[in-house]
Order: structure tokens, then C-alpha cells, then sequence
């Protein structure tokens, strides 16, 4: 039976003023000192958070094996303090994959945890929610997991999206008397969501320049549900990267293809960071 894979958090928040610590320091020595003792002291974290904070910080891909990611480097380097719209559509992009990361998806998608359950199959068939409608659906789910823990976890997951110390900005969770919406998302801007596509088709689709347009408007790990847009969305911003010479589309003779255009995901990200600083506060 499946898992929940949620109590890493241990009754600690996703907090980006607890991140920063940890990736300040990793960014400041390189890495992250293997003693836990020696952790706490370079972060200011306590015994207690300085675990979870660090577990927070891989599974938004901005830490592995204590170092910095490629994405962490670039995050912390552009958007020092975690503010930019961009950094939080990253983060939310790496949790959505539980622990997993960008491994070949699986069969059944809660087999990754609650929160690529949630974000992957739950919101696409459920666009307004209460928590207890999200709490009775985990416990068919993931039977294993007793009440109380599913329960407690959910809030942190719920959390995590609505809370201003977290990933607010994009709001992809809204809440208003009590009733949870996913219809007032703010999009991120284009090269963001270049830098998704190309980490998507890294995956699923690693040794084609090209793919039928069909598999990525209906790829259930794709595009469409971690934007929390609907499927039928997902042309305008196909046409919108066409026109930044990102991918091309050849739609004249049936079936339409998508040609990739760029080479290395991690321009794109750099790029989605110059447009964040370059826009109005």
C-alpha cells in the first residue's frame, strides 16, 4: 500500500527564513558540514529543526547530498532572500515530486506520497476543497497512515501554500472561509515555465527533439497539473514560447509536434530570474 511521505516535516513548517540559513551556509562553505552538531552552530538552526529545515530545502531541489544544486546556486544568487514568483514555482515544482525528484514517474502516482497525490491527482478533479474533503480522500488513499498523522501532515502540506513565510506569492492555494481554490494561481513568467517544460521533457522524453503535441497536453505528471491549469490552457503558452524561439510547433499537416528548441534547462531558470528583477514590485 502507499504512503503518505509527509512526516519529514516534523512538526516544523516550510519556512523560508529556516531555508535560508541552511542554503546560505551551504552556499558560503560549499557544503554542508557532515556533523549535526557543527550544522547547528553554521545555521543558528536548533537540534530539532536543522533535520527538517534541511529535508525542506532538497525536496524544494535547492540542496542535495549538502551541497547547492544547480537551481539552489542560481536561486540564491538571484533571489537572495526567496522572494521572486520564480522561486517559489521552482520550489513547488520539486515537492510536487515527494522525495523522488525527477525519476521516471510511476505507475500509480500516490506510490510518491501525499504530495504528488495531491498536486497531480487530487487538484485536477478537485478546483475548490475544504480540508476535511482533502483529509477523508488521503485516508482511502493511504490507508496505512493512521488519522492523526494524515491530519497533522495535511496542514503542513496545506500550509506551505497559503502561509506568507512560504510559497503565498504564487498562489497556488488560496483560502477563504475555509474553502481552499486553485482558479487564482499567478502564473510564472515565460522562461519559468521553459525551465519546467525542458525539466519535464528531461525526463519523459530524454532522447527526442520533438513529440507528439497530444503527449504533453495530456502527460499526468506534465505541464497542465503543476501549473494547476486546466488542459485546454496549455496552447497559449505553448504559443507564447514559439514566439520566444524556446520550441517550435509544426501543427500544418496532423498530428501537431512540439520541437524543442533549447539545449540546457538551466539558461532558461537564469533567465526567469532576470525577468523577475526587471518587472514592477
Amino acid at each position: 500500500m502507499p504512503k503518505l511521505q509527509l512526516s519529514f516535516t516534523r512538526n516544523f513548517p516550510l519556512k523560508k527564513e529556516d531555508l535560508l540559513k541552511v542554503l546560505r551556509t551551504a552556499a558560503e562553505k560549499g557544503e554542508l558540514n557532515k556533523n549535526k552538531e557543527r550544522q547547528m552552530e553554521e545555521t543558528a538552526l536548533g537540534s530539532e529543526k536543522i533535520g527538517p529545515m534541511m529535508k525542506w530545502s532538497m525536496r524544494c531541489g535547492l540542496l542535495h547530498d549538502r551541497r547547492l544544486t544547480p537551481e539552489g546556486e542560481i536561486a540564491i544568487a538571484r533571489d537572495p532572500y526567496l522572494q521572486h514568483l520564480t522561486t517559489d514555482w521552482l520550489m513547488h515544482f520539486y515537492l510536487s515530486f515527494g522525495d523522488r525528484g525527477l525519476a521516471k514517474p510511476p505507475e500509480h502516482l500516490a506510490d510518491w506520497g501525499g504530495w504528488t497525490y495531491f498536486v497531480y491527482e487530487f487538484l485536477p478533479e478537485h478546483r475548490t476543497f475544504t480540508e476535511g474533503e482533502l483529509i477523508h480522500h488521503l485516508s482511502l488513499v493511504f490507508p496505512d497512515d493512521k488519522a492523526p498523522v494524515i491530519s497533522k501532515n495535511t496542514r503542513f502540506l496545506l500550509r506551505a501554500y497559503y502561509e506568507f513565510y512560504a510559497l503565498s506569492g504564487a498562489k497556488f492555494l488560496t483560502l477563504k472561509d475555509k474553502i481552499y481554490h486553485t482558479d487564482q494561481t499567478v502564473q510564472p513568467n515565460p522562461y519559468a515555465i521553459a525551465y519546467l517544460l525542458a525539466k519535464i521533457w528531461e525526463r519523459d522524453y530524454p532522447h527526442d527533439g520533438s513529440i507528439l503535441t497530444e503527449s504533453l497536453l495530456n502527460n499526468p505528471m506534465g505541464l497542465a497539473p503543476v501549473l494547476g491549469v486546466r488542459r485546454d490552457r496549455l496552447q497559449a503558452y505553448l504559443d507564447r514560447l514559439e514566439s520566444l524561439g524556446i520550441i517550435e510547433q509544426r501543427r500544418a499537416v496532423p498530428p501537431a509536434q512540439i520541437v524543442r528548441r533549447w539545449q540546457d534547462p538551466l539558461p532558461l531558470l537564469e533567465k526567469a530570474y532576470e525577468l523577475d528583477s526587471s518587472s514592477p514590485a
